[in-house]
């Protein structure tokens, strides 16, 4: 019987640790409640708390997000860092990663490894940072807990010695195109 690939087990409503963009990231299809939950429980975080959402192109996130304001495409295309914006609404998605209020946070990746998960998924996945509710989000593969490596069902095995400390930007973007930075 042969190993299921981390491609295989996201189709499978699987969940995964691999390394984002910005940080080890806890990862799903964002399209599948179930998986989402299971990125919950293992997390032990709280129902209101929303997740980061990665999407491999602008395209993907129009399906998503289909009504935004023009300055999101400037935004996207000139920022020099991961970027996350923060939209009023999307369509789609599981129920749980929206936040209370229906926004949703989604970052367009440029990450190798992520877009290889997306593509190969061909939907949106969930990135969380890899670690315990309330905890301190670990630099590397090696400071991850023990619990959250045992409860994923697939581990992505690259760049597992690699520091990580960089997380992304996130602005909020209401419809009408006023900005609100959350973090710079």
């Amino acid at each position: 019987m042969t190993e299921l690939t981390p491609i295989e087990h996201l189709k499978n409503g699987g969940t995964l640790l691999y390394p984002s963009d910005t940080i080890w990231g806890l990862g799903c299809d964002a399209t599948n409640e179930a998986a989402c939950q299971k990125i919950m429980q293992l997390k032990n975080r709280p129902a209101e708390k929303s997740f980061i959402v990665l999407v491999d192109s602008i395209q993907q996130l129009e399906k998503i997000v289909p009504n935004f304001h023009e300055v999101c495409y400037d935004l996207i295309e000139l920022s020099e860092r991961p970027l996350t914006i923060i939209y009023p609404s999307a369509k789609g998605i599981a129920k749980s990663v929206l936040a209370e209020d229906g926004s949703i946070a989604i970052r367009v990746t440029k990450d190798p490894i992520c877009l290889k998960l997306i593509r190969g998924l061909r939907q949106p996945i969930v990135s969380s940072s890899a670690n315990l509710s309330g905890e301190k989000i670990p630099t590397c593969f090696d400071e991850i807990a023990p619990q959250l490596k045992n409860g994923v069902d697939a581990i992505v095995n690259e760049r597992l010695t690699e520091k990580m400390t960089t997380p992304s930007q996130i602005i909020k973007i209401d419809i009408d195109g006023s900005v609100k930075i959350i973090r710079p």
